[in-house]
């Protein structure tokens, strides 16, 4: 048995979920999140937790298990607590400048500055004097595939260590051309 599959999911107060069939709508103080789960997934609500269940031991069954009851649990957090990521910028000159709630002006040593707009679920924020960038939302998938974006615009590079990097993100440094550590 999935031993993160079969953890049931505990439902805040404050917290609605229905389940019909195979799609599950999660209200909170925050939002609603709405998904469609896989037909062989048996989802249940049980004195306020949610509960996940296979029909078979099957490798299918057992990998959709842990997959369901997680992103289940994504969803329960996201409309209570929601998710947060936040970038770093490092590099001389480089900043950022927030325009609106989901648009911000990436300047990251390119000749022209570059926009990102994220969806209006997601809030940008950009704090710390122009050298970081908060990406929030309730959903998790949504908030890291815009922090990704964001990164992706200028990776950390090795050398010197500037671009957009992770706020908890190592960037392994190499030495120069001369062997020397450091710039």
């Amino acid at each position: 048995m999935s031993r993160i599959g079969r953890l049931p999911i505990p439902v805040p107060a404050g917290v609605k979920v229905d389940i019909d069939g195979k799609l599950v709508t999660v209200k909170g103080p925050r939002g609603e999140l709405v998904s469609e789960f896989h037909r062989d997934m048996m989802i249940a609500l049980e004195d306020s937790n949610i509960v996940v269940s296979r029909p078979s031991d099957g490798r299918i069954h057992r990998s959709l298990h842990g997959l369901t009851r997680a992103l289940l649990a994504n969803m329960v957090q996201g409309v209570t607590e929601g998710f947060r990521k936040r970038l770093v910028i490092s590099g001389m000159g480089y900043r950022a400048e927030q325009q609106s709630d989901n648009v911000i002006i990436l300047q990251v040593g390119y000749s022209h500055p570059v926009r990102i707009v994220a969806p209006p679920e997601v809030t940008l924020l950009v704090e710390k004097g122009y050298r970081s960038i908060v990406v929030e939302g309730i959903d998790k998938a949504l908030v890291g595939e815009i922090a990704a974006r964001i990164r992706k615009v200028r990776k950390p590079e090795p050398y010197k260590g500037k671009g957009i990097a992770y706020e908890d993100e190592k960037i392994r440094r190499k030495a120069g051309k001369a062997g020397r550590i450091g710039g």
